[in-house]
């Protein structure tokens, strides 16, 4: 497994695992299921994990947790997130409220601070507020947090974050169907040394090329109740684009894998082909997939060719058919 520079603070494996799908919100999961991938997880050196407080309300964090205490194993980073939970969103944050849900999660994941506290998903009045910034910065000062970042829905709001002294990360929704971040934010997140975390890689599994037109989800998957956005941002279901739609542009991407990979290796090798990138965070539903995931690294790049066959098909037939902030 390679390693890449998370900002200043960290250097972590490129290929880092999402914990969304731990919390149930792509159907039920069992919890010796997860375990076992967070097991293959680390097995296969994986040393980055993604969560938040509202993945499962505060499930996923505490399955990472059970994971450390049995196996007795701290190395990985964990980076969970703060502001999406009923009580604060949208308008109701504090200083206190931001320090109990350091303490909440602390005790799940059982550890005496946070590695890295990322702002969830906030509205964009209160980051151009930038108050929160210094609540943050004051709790990694008592040291509550080793470091603070922000996932954020559009590049706007990124660019934002991008003023703000000290943040180490921004996660961002980035792959193939979605590349609007490579002209502006991704240069300017480089220049300033903040790590990018890229989220939705795989588009909610359209870019591994499985799905058909007839394709149906769990009634508690967020691809069957958020397909047009009607819980959270239709940006964070399918990469914002009409399901059909998209499985439709699958198939023309699907035309550029080169021999010997599968179209998911070759959706997260273009992922790790850009150097501002510093993980990626696939979800993965098995053990077979975590470790198929971390062996992305270990791919060679892609050609020239491809990159601009996909820049193409972005921007001639991807990037009209995407909803929600962007």
């Amino acid at each position: 497994m390679k390693k890449r520079s998370l900002g200043k603070e960290f250097t972590i494996s490129e290929v880092g695992l999402g914990c969304w799908q731990f919390g149930g919100d792509f159907g039920p999961m069992d919890e010796q299921f997860a375990l076992d991938i967070l097991a293959a997880s680390a097995d296969s050196s994986v040393d980055f994990w993604d969560t938040a407080d509202v993945y499962g309300a505060g499930k996923s964090e505490r399955l990472i947790g059970e994971f450390r205490k049995s196996n007795n194993d701290h190395s990985a980073v964990v980076a969970t997130k703060f502001g999406r939970d009923g009580s604060v969103f949208p308008d109701n944050y504090s200083y206190d409220a931001l320090m109990h849900a350091i303490d909440i999660a602390c005790d799940r994941i059982g550890t005496e601070s946070i590695d890295l506290l990322q702002l969830h998903c906030l509205p964009e009045a209160v980051l151009r507020n930038g108050e929160i910034f210094n609540w943050l910065r004051k709790a990694k000062a008592a040291g509550r947090i080793r470091a603070f970042g922000a996932s954020v829905e559009t590049v706007a709001e990124g660019l934002l974050c991008l003023e703000q002294e000290g943040i180490t990360s921004l996660q961002v929704i980035f792959n193939i169907f979605r590349q609007k971040p490579l002209f502006e934010l991704l240069p300017e997140a480089e220049k300033k040394n903040v790590g990018i975390i890229v989220r939705l890689p795989l588009a909610s599994g359209l870019l591994a090329g499985k799905y058909t037109s007839e394709t149906t989800f769990a009634e508690t998957d967020h691809r069957n109740y958020n397909r047009d956005g009607e819980h959270f941002n239709v940006g964070e279901t399918f990469a914002g684009l009409p399901f059909s739609t998209g499985v439709l542009l699958a198939d023309e991407v699907k035309k550029h894998v080169p021999a010997g990979m599968t179209m998911a290796q070759m959706s997260l090798r273009w992922l790790l082909d850009h150097s501002a990138v510093s993980t990626i965070i696939p979800g993965a539903s098995s053990v077979k997939q975590a470790r198929e995931n971390a062996a992305v690294s270990q791919l060679p790049s892609l050609p020239d060719t491809v990159h601009q066959a996909l820049k193409e098909i972005y921007i001639q037939q991807v990037e009209q058919h995407i909803r929600g902030p962007y």
